[in-house]
């Protein structure tokens, strides 16, 4: 008897190259239902429907497919088990080797804010997380591939071991499978959690529901944020940083993902590609060393708003970050290769761009679409001992026209703009975090100290005598008026900062005393 696989998929990348190679080179029969049916008929390949294996139609409008005995009879059977083969025997049941199954595409339906009860409920999936489970539990006789990634690791397989997958191979796929559905519960879970048709979504005792998040591994990473810790990157396949795309370069770190995920967070204040929810509305660039940003500027233009965001602290950008809201063009690439970095992160590359990068055979180019940020959810997570934080994105827009002058004198239109532009970046530096910026560039960023004047001193002398006629902004008040008065001793023009501090007025005295603006935005924004 040839042996069998049944395919399901909704992601049909990859699809008929598997099913050609399974029926010819190593005698498949194909079973399918639906649209993967079709799109194997399609390529000229035999298939047997699945209504015809089993002599029972489709019911209910296709929620009803595979949920028989004759699919779950022929996965769940354990050769060479006496008792399941004379079951097999008696009800006509093939054993079936093979699942290839991936899941109706719940986080990509739901990643659109405007999506229906009704038709997220519609996206469930049901039969195809009934057969990878059942698949995965009987990994010692039946191999299950959950993602188009998988296929040619698992025909390299077949060719090497001459058609029959090792157990070691059918082990891991399970694993990789029981993740697979576990992240897709989760998600369900999560967006019915959040939803306001769900009874009780108004009662404070809602929030006990436990949080979910299980993703599938990844990549296990070299090591950790150093060589003696181990490291694995969970994610979901394409929100995120799971659909980025890696052009060129060496393998991701854990310190390349984390400072890209703050140079991303960063850049992003400026709107990112020319889609998505936020797109940009001028080019801004940002570069990151170990999660804090030492160069920020905007520019017309990708290579303009680069070169200025070097130039804010080129001794800094050695080795760094970059992240980028525009296409890379041949003139930014050219910039991009002037001095070492660790990674490049943009919405598209253009062909010349990749042609000059790829000098840089080291340099890792990652290619991030503005629908893989919309889909990747609002939370913020952080892991403590024994559990996990959660709290929203510090992400909200910002709002100038919520911000009050303090003092006597009113910020000009272009110190309004610089404050602007300083309030966006200090959010992004750790804290106590100050910005010392003008003209849509950084000029300097003292970040992680542990009194806020300190991180004063250190921007300020970061920016030099360019300090005189800039602005300065920090993410949490002023407790007292020593950062105001360093500032103006600096010549800086203008401050902005949340207020708040029972001392507020000390600071805006020495501001009204020394010739200085003041904003106050009533929103701070620690980043530990």
């Amino acid at each position: 008897m040839a042996p069998i696989a049944l395919l399901s998929v909704s992601d049909k990348r990859g699809l008929v190259p598997l099913a050609e190679a399974l029926h010819h080179r190593y005698g498949y029969q194909l079973l399918s239902s639906g649209g993967t049916a079709k799109a194997l008929r399609e390529a000229g390949l035999p298939v047997t429907p699945v209504a015809d294996h089993t002599g029972a139609p489709e019911i209910l409008g296709g929620r009803v497919k595979t949920l028989h005995p004759h699919i779950h009879g022929g996965i769940l059977a354990r050769r060479g088990d006496a008792s399941h083969e004379a079951d097999l025997v008696a009800h006509d049941i093939a054993p079936i080797d093979v699942v290839v199954v991936n899941l109706y595409p719940f986080r990509e339906t739901v990643a659109d804010p405007e999506v229906s009860w009704e038709t997220a409920i519609e996206n469930i999936d049901i039969g195809g997380p009934t057969m990878v489970r059942s698949a995965a539990k009987n990994h010692a006789h039946v191999a299950v591939l959950t993602a188009p990634d998988q296929y040619n690791r698992f025909l390299a397989e077949l060719d090497a071991s001459g058609g029959a997958p090792k157990d070691a191979v059918r082990r891991q796929l399970a694993v990789e499978a029981f993740a697979h559905t576990a992240a897709y519960d989760a998600a369900i879970t999560r967006w019915m959690q959040a939803r306001p048709e769900l009874s009780g979504a108004d009662d404070p005792t809602a929030a006990d529901l436990p949080w979910l998040e299980a993703l599938p591994l990844r990549q296990r990473l070299r090591y950790g944020e150093n060589p003696h810790q181990h490291a694995s990157w969970y994610s979901a396949a394409k929100a995120g940083w799971g659909g980025a795309i890696q052009l060129q370069g060496k393998e991701l770190s854990t310190n390349n993902l984390l400072d890209l995920e703050a140079a991303l967070a960063t850049v992003r204040e400026f709107g990112y590609g020319a889609s998505g929810s936020h797109p940009a509305s001028r080019a801004a660039a940002v570069v990151v060393k170990h999660t804090n940003p030492c160069g920020v500027a905007i520019g017309d233009g990708t290579a303009a708003a680069l070169n200025r965001a070097l130039d804010a602290d080129r001794v800094s950008a050695f080795g760094g970050i970059v992240a980028l809201n525009g296409c890379v063009d041949a003139t930014a690439a050219r910039e991009l290769t002037s001095l070492f970095l660790e990674c490049v992160v943009a919405p598209a590359f253009a062909p010349e761009a990749r042609e000059i990068l790829a000098a840089k055979a080291n340099l890792r180019l990652l290619e991030l679409a503005p629908a893989a940020i919309d889909g990747a959810g609002r939370d913020h997570v952080r892991s403590i001992l024994g559990g996990v934080l959660v709290q929203d994105l510090d992400d909200q827009p910002v709002s100038p026209d919520d911000w009050t002058v303090a003092t006597e004198r009113i910020p000009t239109d272009s110190e309004r703009e610089d404050l602007c532009f300083a309030w966006q970046l200090v959010r992004h530096v750790r804290s106590n975090a100050i910005v010392v910026a003008r003209d849509g560039q950084s000029l300097g960023v003292g970040a992680g100290q542990m009194n806020r004047v300190g991180s004063a001193q250190i921007a300020l002398e970061a920016a030099g005598d360019h300090s005189r006629g800039a602005v300065l902004a920090s993410d949490g008040f002023f407790p007292f008026d020593d950062t105001v008065r360093l500032a103006a001793e600096h010549g800086i023009t203008a401050v902005i900062h949340p207020g708040g501090s029972k001392r507020d007025g000390d600071s805006i005295q020495a501001c009204n005393e020394l010739g200085l603006s003041m904003l106050l935005t009533g929103r701070r924004h620690f980043l530990h």
